[in-house]
Order: C-alpha cells, then sequence, then structure tokens
C-alpha cells in the first residue's frame, strides 16, 4: 500500500489547502505549494473526479498528465450537488489555511464557496478564487478557459509572423501563468498573516485568467497611451526592442536552432564569426539598419553546416544559441541533468516514470516529489477519518449516499 505520510519536506510544511477547483489554473497553483511540502487536499466528484485525469496522452490506457498534475497531493471525492457534501465542503473549509476555487461566481454562492461564506466559516482563511473575468466584472457569471485569457491579454495578437495569423501556444500557457500568480499572491498573503497575525483579517484573491499574462507584457499599455498604436506582431523578434539577431534557423541535418545576439558586442561576434566587414556592424545604429542582412547570412551559414557543428562554432564564438530543444533533447541533456531538474518517480500504474522536478530549488529546505497523481479518492480515509475526524457510521452514511 502506498504510504500515506508525505516527505515533509519544503518550505511550506504545515500548510493545509483545500482545492476545489479543476484542470489546470487552480490545481497547478495548488501544485506549487505542494510541491514545497503543504498538505494539499484535492477535491474531485466521486466516480469521473477532475476532468484532467481523461486528458492528455495515455500508456497503455493509463492517462499520463494527471500523474504529474495531481502529484504529491491528497484525492478525495465528494458531490458538492448534496447538502451533506456541501456540509463536508464546510468542515475542509474550517480545516484549511488556503481554498482554491475555480467555479462561476454563481455556483460558488450556491454552494457555499465564495468570499462571504469561506470568511465566515474560517476568518483567517486565504482564498484564491480563479475565474474566466473576475468577481467584480459584469461578466463575473460567464465560463472561460485558458486560451481566452491568453487571447484576452494581448499576448497571443503579438504571437506568430506578420503576415501570418495570430498564434496559440502549444500547452496551457494562460491557464499555467495563472497557477504561478495564484501561488505566489497565495504566499504573499501568507506573509502578512504571520508578520501581522493581530490585525489579519482573512484575505481574497480575485484573480482572472486574462490578468497575469497581460500584466506580464509590461510595455504594451503605456505604448498604446504614450504612442497611440498597439504594438504588432513581429516573428522572433520582440515586438517592441527588437534585437539585431533574433531568430530560429535550420541546419544541414534538420535541427532548428535558436540565435539570440541583442548587445553590440554580441552582435559583433556574430558579424566576426560569419566573415563580414566589422566595420559595417560597429554601432547599434548600424546593426540594427544591417537586421535583415544578418538574419540572411546567417540563415545561410546554418543551413549549410550539421547543428553540432553550428553549435560548436557559436560557444568558440561566444555567440548564444541553443537547439531547439524537444522532450527526447530535455531527458538527453547534461545540463538538465547536472541540475538534477529531471527526476524519476514510482507510480502505481506505470512503474517508475520520469517528470520534472520539484522548480524553483531550494537548496538548504527543498520540496520533494513523494508521490505522482494518486487514484480518485484515495485519501478519503485520511482526510475525512484522520485529519477532520468524521467518524466511521458518517463515512459509512456518506459512502453509501454517493456523497464520497
Amino acid at each position: 500500500m502506498e504510504d500515506q505520510t508525505s516527505t515533509g519536506q519544503g518550505q511550506l510544511t504545515g500548510l493545509k489547502v483545500v482545492e476545489f477547483a479543476h484542470v489546470v489554473a487552480g490545481p497547478l497553483a495548488g501544485g506549487m505549494l505542494a510541491d514545497q511540502g503543504a498538505d494539499v487536499v484535492h477535491v474531485e466528484p466521486p466516480g469521473s473526479g477532475d476532468a484532467a485525469r481523461a486528458m492528455g496522452p495515455r500508456r497503455d490506457g493509463v492517462p499520463l498528465w494527471f500523474k504529474v498534475a495531481g502529484r504529491n497531493k491528497r484525492s478525495v471525492t465528494l458531490d458538492l450537488h448534496h447538502e451533506e457534501g456541501r456540509e463536508v465542503a464546510r468542515e475542509l473549509i474550517a480545516w484549511a489555511d488556503v481554498v482554491i476555487v475555480t467555479l462561476r461566481a454563481g455556483r460558488l454562492r450556491a454552494w457555499g464557496l465564495d468570499w462571504e461564506a469561506v470568511h465566515a466559516l474560517n476568518p483567517t482563511a486565504i482564498l484564491l478564487q480563479i475565474s474566466g473575468f473576475g468577481a467584480t466584472s459584469s461578466r463575473a457569471d460567464a465560463p472561460g478557459f485558458g486560451k481566452m485569457g491568453e487571447a484576452r491579454s494581448g499576448v497571443v495578437h503579438l504571437t506568430g509572423f506578420p503576415e501570418g495569423p495570430p498564434v496559440h501556444t502549444g500547452f496551457s500557457h494562460g491557464d499555467a501563468v495563472t497557477g504561478l500568480m495564484g501561488a505566489f499572491a497565495v504566499l504573499a498573503a501568507l506573509h502578512r498573516r504571520d508578520t501581522d497575525p493581530d490585525s489579519f483579517d482573512g484575505e481574497w484573491i480575485d484573480l482572472a485568467l486574462f490578468e497575469p499574462l497581460y500584466r506580464l507584457v509590461e510595455w504594451q499599455i503605456i505604448a498604446y497611451d504614450q504612442l497611440g498604436t498597439a504594438p504588432e506582431r513581429a516573428g522572433n523578434q520582440l515586438a517592441v526592442a527588437p534585437a539585431a539577431v533574433i531568430n530560429t534557423y535550420r541546419s544541414a541535418d534538420g535541427d532548428w536552432l535558436t540565435v539570440t545576439s541583442a548587445t553590440t558586442r554580441s552582435v559583433r561576434n556574430v558579424v566576426r564569426l560569419l566573415g563580414l566587414p566589422d566595420e559595417e556592424f560597429a554601432t547599434v545604429e548600424q546593426q540594427h539598419a544591417g537586421r535583415e542582412r544578418l538574419d540572411a547570412e546567417l540563415r545561410e551559414w546554418v543551413a549549410a553546416r550539421p547543428a553540432a557543428e553550428c553549435l560548436a562554432a557559436f560557444e568558440r564564438a561566444e555567440v548564444v544559441a541553443s537547439r531547439v530543444f524537444t522532450a527526447a533533447d530535455i531527458v538527453a541533456d547534461p545540463v538538465y541533468a547536472e541540475r538534477e531538474d529531471v527526476i524519476t518517480v514510482d507510480d502505481p500504474d506505470l512503474g517508475p516514470v520520469r517528470m520534472q522536478a520539484v522548480i524553483p530549488r531550494f537548496h538548504r529546505s527543498p520540496g520533494a516529489v513523494w508521490r505522482t497523481g494518486p487514484a480518485l479518492g484515495a485519501d478519503n480515509a485520511l482526510v475525512y477519518g484522520e485529519w477532520l475526524g468524521i467518524d466511521g457510521g458518517r463515512l459509512a452514511k456518506l459512502e453509501a449516499e454517493g456523497v464520497i
């Protein structure tokens, strides 16, 4: 039987978190906390579980994504459509330091998971509420997904080539960044709770899916405000701060390489490598005026050589470059190995599996991965029986009625 005790490692050991959140943004916020030692209870509907359990690639019928997305967490089942289920949810809220929710505003109110209800149950609880449009907007009850958030943030408008369509990234970019910002916000609230406990009265973190990426593109609003124009797609260049050399180039053996040179000195390293006249690219103005020439010359140079030869020459010339990595490149890369960023974890269904290590790394008190995503409801007895103190008779009744 799987060990029911976490490693107790990490910066957040002892922190209690309950997630009424599915798929990506909310669970990723909780996952970042779990990787650092927090006890995170992931609440799922009986029978079906989190939709992420059925998403993504499979091996022998076993879904792989949730093995990472659900790692280091406790899975409990709970049907919030039942009043008995909502009563158990209230007990979880009273137990927790942090509550994470991703339901629409109306459903949160109906089920007693909104700020007012959470705060009444647990006055020092921190509520992280993630939604498509934010709790204070006129669209608070509208559905939203991460790709919608990406589109509204301005990021998709800036991604792709000028002559092509806007492009989304090939993963849940908006959801993932929202999860990261949500985890950051929780830590900020915890700092205030722990440094000023006498005045701390709980905290409500209200985060819309479009807001984190919107915040990260720091220059788009001020540029529009001051210049009256919205930045446009620029391919692999930066839309408002183009570098003299920045693009992807295909080698003679078919690999794609990224080359970036943004400083005067680094661009001159490229110029010398290509054998171009150094005096024609001596200043920033000359380098920017010659961007198209540098790009064409570098494209031709890379195309005439295998990737390994290109990368060796770039390193000798102190030109910053990299192969465009696939997952296969990542697991074979010596730097990833030296950083121990790819770890092996035992899984009850798949045996040893490789996945990302805990990131960021704390050297003195590191987090750890002590389990992969657990089976649905694997921790019902532990969480409900031991942590909440629900007796066996009530647990049996809840199970018989389909509440858990």
